[in-house]
């Protein structure tokens, strides 16, 4: 069986808050996710929010390559047959 552990719920603003002992090792800003079951509450950490990749950082990391400048970024114009390539325009 698991150990039991006392909390008291005081008011917060206009909510109640909940105080958890530090017993649990829940660390500070755990985000939880709280539900009523049968007349239960019923609490748990949340699941993580799927992590974003910082791709920002790359362009240094890889060996001789050398970001274009801005005048290397434009391109010359020029004039495609879409009619040739079978293409028609709408």
């Amino acid at each position: 069986m698991s150990e039991e552990y006392r909390a008291k719920v005081f008011k917060s603003g206009n909510s109640v808050a909940l105080r958890l002992p530090k017993a649990l090792g829940i660390k500070e800003g755990t985000e939880m996710r709280v539900r009523e079951e049968a007349g239960r509450f019923v609490v748990e950490p949340a699941e993580a929010a799927p992590r974003k990749i910082d791709v920002s950082a790359f362009a240094g990391k890889i060996p001789g390559f050398k970001p274009f400048t801005p005048e290397e970024r434009e391109f010359e114009e020029r004039v495609l047959d879409w009619e040739g390539a079978g293409l028609k325009r709408g």
